[in-house]
């Protein structure tokens, strides 16, 4: 096989698996979001199938015959190239050494388990999910194993989210993290509270819905290649740079939630929309790492959407589509109500000073799943008393305890960490791009339009051409630095709370 003929079936093949993976993602995206309650047993069958030919094409024989001719004449290839063959071997490697019958298999239980989720969550009934999440921890468990079986699991499993991330660097960022930020909470829960009585009440979801459509227009999202869903956990799905879709849950009596979720996805949108045109259709296109993908969702979410800038902005709208709930509301009690910081139930409702001890807690517990010290039988407990600890709150139920988030239904078993590190990078990406953008006057003006620049120039546009560090260094000229993240917690609720 000449080289031509191997760059020939490797882009034949990577497309056929594509056009798989869109197809299973299109039905996963449908079950999450306009299914019928019952339909996950049909969907299932016609998933399990998608798998096995997508698992055929990407471990097969020509495929790997290809990968491998190009591989030995590398120096004939172009670097983007090279850099797909790279991302080809890790991926495979992986995914091959999985026995094609229980990767088939895994993919039917996540689609059991999303739906087991979506009830048991709307009945508080952790019990009838408990059973799923043990299968699906013992599985990545087995397959971490199949795959480095020299390794810690738990280590495979962070890699899979964020390229070298380990427990030793996962627990040294999270120690960073508490030094800091749990002595400024205790600081701050000594001062009075923050009036935030304005943004509860009764909130209609047809407003709501066309606040989102306002929010996406702000955030400078194409809608012709993004579309806005509503879910129970929101979400964003990218199936190519043309169809990106997000979705929000709308709650009557609280307006920031959902507001605050139609940005965070936003954020992944965006990423997801501006990857590079030369890497569609190959394995590079798409978010670098999910905490890269994470800095962009927190940094509009918390950076741009929270900060006293953006509130020139928002209050008018607000006043527009509530008036009688935003009567005699001022800039700065908005800006106040919506870094009001206090220890809660729902990681997705955090604020940003207590966000990360939510994060925390979701990876000491998959740690501990992942070494067999506790089992999915001991999750509400363990859950609970980390709640207690962490956060001084106590749990009242599973719905807004250990069955809040859908991302271990899904098989996400790892994703956690990437939350905090992903608010920890955005705030150092912020910082660098202020060296050449008047950030707070775009904010103020409702110009994001010079910000979504920047950030396709320096990161949205590279895709997966480079490891996540790497690309967070060549974007902010620096390492990663955590001081950045804490410096501002400290300095933004030192001001907020008067220490």
């Amino acid at each position: 096989m000449t080289v031509q003929e191997a760059l020939e079936q490797f882009r034949s093949t990577v497309k056929n698996a594509h056009a798989l993976q869109h197809a299973m993602g299109v039905l996963s995206y449908d079950a999450m979001t306009v299914a019928p309650a019952d339909s996950a047993e049909g969907r299932g069958e016609t998933l399990s199938y998608l798998s096995g030919l997508f698992y055929e094409q990407m471990t097969g024989p020509a495929l790997k015959e290809a990968a491998a001719v190009l591989r030995e004449n590398k120096e004939q290839l172009t670097p983007l190239q090279r850099r797909e063959i790279e991302m080809f071997d890790r991926d495979n490697e992986y995914l091959s050494a999985i026995p094609a019958e229980e990767y088939v298999a895994y993919t039917a239980l996540l689609n059991e388990a999303d739906a087991v989720w979506h009830k048991a969550k709307a009945e508080s009934d952790y019990a009838s999910f408990c059973p799923l999440v043990q299968k699906i921890f013992d599985a990545n468990r087995r397959f971490a194993g199949y795959y480095r079986p020299e390794l810690d699991p738990y280590d495979v499993q962070l890699d899979q989210y964020e390229k070298g991330l380990t427990k030793e660097r996962t627990d040294a960022f999270f120690s960073a993290l508490r030094e800091k930020i749990v002595p400024l909470l205790h600081r701050v829960m000594e001062r009075p509270q923050v009036d935030d009585s304005f943004v509860k009440g009764f909130f209609p979801i047809e407003k709501q819905r066309e606040f989102s459509d306002w929010l996406m227009q702000v955030e400078t999202i194409d809608r012709n290649r993004c579309s806005i869903g509503e879910t129970e956990h929101p979400f964003t799905t990218g199936f190519n740079k043309k169809d990106v879709r997000i979705t929000t849950h709308y709650h009557t009596d609280e307006v920031l939630d959902s507001m605050f979720s139609v940005i965070h996805e936003g954020g992944h949108a965006l990423y997801e929309l501006h990857s590079g045109d030369e890497l569609e259709g190959t394995l590079l296109s798409g978010g670098c790492s999910m905490s890269i993908h994470e800095s962009q969702s927190r940094l509009f979410e918390n950076l741009i959407a929270r900060s006293r800038p953006f509130m020139k902005v928002l209050l008018p709208k607000l006043r527009e589509l509530f008036p009688e709930q935003m009567a005699g509301v001022t800039e700065e009690m908005l800006y106040r109500a919506v870094n009001r910081a206090e220890p809660s139930l729902i990681r997705t409702e955090a604020d940003e000073l207590t966000y990360s001890l939510h994060v925390m807690i979701r990876y000491e517990i998959e740690k501990a799943l992942f070494a067999g010290e506790i089992t999915a039988e001991d999750l509400p407990r363990v859950w609970n008393e980390k709640y207690k600890e962490y956060l001084g709150v106590d749990v009242p139920d599973d719905r807004r305890g250990v069955l809040q988030d859908s991302h271990w239904s899904g098989g996400n078993v790892g994703y956690f960490p990437s939350y905090a590190l992903g608010s920890a990078y955005g705030v150092q990406i912020l910082e660098t791009m202020k060296r050449d953008v008047d950030v707070d006057a775009c904010v103020g003006a409702g110009d994001l339009a010079p910000i979504a620049a920047w950030l396709e120039e320096h990161l949205w546009k590279y895709g997966q051409t480079m490891d996540p560090l790497e690309l967070l260094e060549k974007c902010c000229g620096a390492p990663f630095d955590p001081a950045y993240y804490t410096d501002y917690l400290e300095k933004k609720y030192s001001e907020i709370y008067g220490l």
